[in-house]
C-alpha cells in the first residue's frame, strides 16, 4: 500500500513561493502605511488652518494673534481636537497662532 502525500521538494517549493510573495508585499504595505499617516497628518493641519481662519474672521483677530484657550477651536473642527496627535507620533506646532501656518515635526506643512 502506497501513501499519498506531498514530497519534501513540493513543500519546499511552496514555502519558497510564499516567501518570495511576502518579500514583495511587505515593503509595499509599509510604504502604504507611511503615506497614509502623512496624508492624515496634512489633512489635520488643513483642518486646523480652516478652524483658525474661521474663528479669526468671526472674532476679528489679525495675523500674529494667539487663540487661547485652544478648546475654542474644537467647535470648528469635525472628528478632531486641538489636542489630537499626529498619526505618526509627531507634534503639531503653530496651531493657535493666526496667520502662521500650522506644521508637524515629522511631515512639515501640507503641500
Amino acid at each position: 500500500m502506497r501513501r499519498r502525500g506531498f514530497t519534501l521538494v513540493e513543500i519546499m517549493i511552496v514555502v519558497a513561493i510564499i516567501g518570495l510573495l511576502a518579500a514583495i508585499a511587505i515593503p509595499n504595505f509599509i510604504r502604504a502605511r507611511t503615506t497614509t499617516q502623512q496624508n492624515t497628518c496634512w489633512n489635520n493641519l488643513r483642518q486646523f488652518e480652516s478652524a483658525k481662519a474661521q474663528y479669526a474672521l468671526e472674532a476679528g483677530l489679525s495675523d500674529g494673534n494667539t487663540i487661547s484657550p485652544s478648546t475654542i477651536l474644537d467647535r470648528y473642527m469635525t472628528n478632531l481636537t486641538v489636542a489630537s496627535e499626529c498619526p505618526a507620533h509627531g507634534t503639531y506646532s503653530n496651531i493657535n497662532v493666526v496667520g502662521t501656518p500650522a506644521s508637524c515635526s515629522l511631515h512639515g506643512q501640507p503641500q
